[in-house]
C-alpha cells in the first residue's frame, strides 16, 4: 500500500501537467486557426430590424439591431450635447469609426459641455496609446488593464457600454465602439429617452465616483431624481462589493415563464443553476430557444460552450446557431411580457465577474418588438438536432471534454 501510495505521488504531478500542457496546446492551436480563418472570412449581410422608438409610461424605448443605425444616433446625441456627456465603453477601436466619436467629443467639450469618458484599459491593449490622448478639457477616468491584487475596487473588468447626454437621452447595450461592428457584427443596444434616463446616468456616476482614484478627476453630482414606479430597471454588477444582481434577474424571470423564453447570447457558458433552471422551464411547458454564433469571436468560449449542448438538447432546449456574422447581443425575451438587452453574457466572467449593466424592461410592446427581432434573427441560424449533435466527430468530442475543465474560468 505505502509503495502504491508513493507511486501515485510521484505520477499524479505529471499527469496534471500533461493536462495543462494538452489543454494549453488545445487552445493555443484552436486560436491561431481561428486567427487564420478570420484572415480570409468575408463579411456579409445579416438581416436586422430598423429602429423605431417605442413608447413605455413617460419613456420611449428605441431597440437597435445595426451598428451603423446605433452611431448615427448616438453621435447625433453627442453633436447636440448642451450641458453634459457621459461616455463609457469597454472596447473603444483606433479606426475610422473610434476617430468619429472621439472628434465629436472633443467638440462637444470645445464647446463648453462636460464630457466625462471611461474606457477599459485591458480591452484596448491592441490600439496605439496615442488614440487616447485626449485634451484636457475632457475628463478621464481608465479602468486600469492590469489591477492590484490588493484592491477590491480594480477587480474585475469594466464591460459596460453606457452614453447618456444631457439627462434626456441614454444608450445601453452590447455595441462597442469600432468600424467592425458598424457592419459586421449583430449586436443590440437600446436608446432610453425620458425621466427613467436618470437610472443609466446613476450607474454612470457611481461608478465614476467609486473608480476616481485619489481623487484625480472631480467627483460628480449624484442628484438625479428616479421613480420608484417604473417599466424600466438598471441592475448592475458591482465587483467591487460582491453584488451580482443580473444573474438573480434571470433566474426569476425564467421561474416566472410560462410560454416561451427567447434567449440570444454571444458566449453561452451557464452555471448550474441557470442550466436546471431552462430544463425546469421547458418541463413545465415553455418553449426555450437559444441563438448562439456559429462561430463567436472567441473560439475557446465556443468549444467551452458546446459541451453543454447535449444536456440543453436532451432536455428539450432548442440551440440555433447564427450564420454569417458574429452575434454579439446579451438579450432575452420572455412570455411577451418581459425582456432585457445590455452588456452581460451568460459565462461566469459576466455575471459572477466584471462591471455589467443590463435594463430589464416589463412592457408588452417591448417584449412583442424583441420577439419579432428574435424571429428575425432565427431566419438566419441553422437549428441544432440531438441526433445531429450526437454524430460530431469523435475528435470534436474529445476536445471538448479536454477543454471543460476551464468552464469555471470563462
Amino acid at each position: 500500500m505505502r509503495r502504491a501510495l508513493t507511486t501515485l505521488r510521484r505520477v499524479l504531478p505529471w499527469v496534471a501537467v500533461s493536462l495543462f500542457l494538452a489543454q494549453f496546446s488545445a487552445m493555443v492551436g484552436l486560436t491561431a486557426y481561428e486567427s487564420l480563418r478570420k484572415k480570409y472570412r468575408k463579411l456579409r449581410r445579416f438581416p436586422h430590424t430598423a429602429p423605431q422608438p417605442i413608447p413605455v409610461a413617460d419613456n420611449e424605448v428605441t431597440v437597435y439591431t445595426y451598428g451603423e443605425d446605433l452611431y448615427r444616433d448616438m453621435l447625433q446625441a453627442i453633436n447636440e450635447a448642451e450641458t453634459v456627456i457621459h461616455f463609457e465603453t469597454y472596447i473603444w477601436k483606433g479606426d475610422s469609426t473610434g476617430l468619429e466619436f472621439k472628434q465629436a467629443l472633443v467638440n462637444a467639450a470645445d464647446r463648453g459641455v462636460q464630457v466625462n469618458v471611461i474606457w477599459d484599459e485591458f480591452a484596448n491593449l491592441v490600439v496605439p496609446r496615442a488614440f487616447y490622448r485626449l485634451p484636457p478639457n475632457i475628463r478621464v477616468l481608465r479602468h486600469p488593464a492590469f489591477p492590484r491584487p490588493w484592491s477590491p475596487k480594480q477587480w474585475g473588468r469594466d464591460h459596460r457600454k453606457l452614453l447618456v447626454v444631457d439627462r434626456r437621452v441614454g444608450f445601453i447595450g452590447g455595441y462597442n465602439i469600432g468600424k467592425l461592428y458598424a457592419t459586421g457584427w449583430r449586436d443590440t443596444h437600446a436608446r432610453v429617452v425620458g425621466p427613467d434616463v436618470a437610472e443609466l446616468e446613476n450607474a454612470f456616476v457611481d461608478f465614476w465616483n467609486d473608480h476616481n482614484r485619489r481623487g484625480k478627476q472631480p467627483e460628480l453630482a449624484n442628484d438625479m431624481v428616479r421613480s420608484w414606479q417604473t417599466p424600466l430597471v438598471l441592475h448592475r454588477n458591482t465587483p467591487r462589493i460582491s453584488v451580482y444582481p443580473i444573474r438573480n434577474m434571470y433566474l426569476e424571470a425564467i421561474d416566472r415563464a410560462q410560454d416561451r423564453i427567447w434567449l440570444t447570447h454571444a458566449y453561452l457558458i451557464p452555471d448550474d443553476d441557470l442550466v436546471t433552471a431552462l430544463r425546469q422551464a421547458v418541463k413545465r411547458g415553455v418553449d426555450v430557444r437559444i441563438i448562439v454564433p456559429a462561430k463567436s469571436n472567441h473560439v475557446v468560449a465556443d468549444w467551452l460552450s458546446r459541451g453543454f449542448y447535449t444536456e440543453l438538447l436532451s432536455s428539450g432546449i432548442r440551440l440555433f446557431l447564427y450564420q454569417g456574422a458574429m452575434v454579439h447581443s446579451k438579450t432575452a425575451t420572455i412570455d411577451g411580457s418581459w425582456a432585457t438587452i445590455g452588456t452581460a453574457n451568460l459565462d461566469r466572467l459576466s455575471l459572477l465577474g466584471n462591471y455589467e449593466v443590463n435594463l430589464e424592461v416589463i412592457d408588452g410592446d417591448v417584449a412583442a418588438h424583441m420577439e419579432h427581432v428574435f424571429l428575425v434573427d432565427e431566419s438566419n441560424t441553422v437549428e441544432i438536432t440531438l441526433e445531429g449533435w450526437r454524430q460530431r466527430s469523435l475528435g470534436k468530442k474529445l476536445t471538448e471534454q479536454l477543454l471543460s475543465p476551464l468552464r469555471p474560468l470563462f
